[in-house]
């Protein structure tokens, strides 16, 4: 999570949890090395069309997961860029981070979503997501759960 390209990812996550939450403090719940590789990872969509002569490629979706318990992991910090909303670049973040998931050895996908974030549940559970009960820190949460095709 150190690569720059994260930077516009988080700093769009953090307004946005601002305008839907108020204050919050949920991007510092979790250290950045929860997300290297082989228990983790992170991934960025980037738009070279719109890229900036100052600052490059512009940073438009991502998300990450980082070990969750031996057998699963959690997905963390979906985002996209507003302008890109409903192409479904989500869709494609999920593909890939489910893929490397199962890669690594992981049989199960957990992920918690906000319940002012509706959007976000019915992208969860339009791609096959199951309802769990809420793990986190935010009693309420909407939880899901997918389980992870072996490679």
């Amino acid at each position: 999570m150190s690569d720059p390209a994260v930077v516009p990812l988080l700093e769009g996550l953090s307004s946005e949890y601002h305008e839907r939450y108020g204050a919050d403090d949920e991007l510092s719940s979790t250290k950045p090395d929860e997300f290297d590789p082989p228990s983790g990872l992170f991934v960025v969509l980037l738009d070279r069309d719109a890229a900036s002569p100052h600052q490059g490629p512009l940073t438009v979706a991502g998300g990450g997961f980082r070990r969750h318990r031996e057998d699963a992991c959690e997905v963390k910090r979906m985002w996209t860029h507003p302008a890109y909303r409903r192409r479904g670049l989500a869709a494609r973040v999920l593909a890939v981070l489910e893929r490397e998931a199962a890669a690594v050895g992981y049989r199960r996908l957990v992920l918690e979503t906000g319940p002012r974030q509706p959007e976000a549940a019915r992208l969860y559970t339009g791609l096959g997501y199951t309802p769990i009960p809420v793990y986190g820190r935010y009693p309420e949460a909407l939880a899901f759960e997918t389980r992870l095709a072996a490679p």
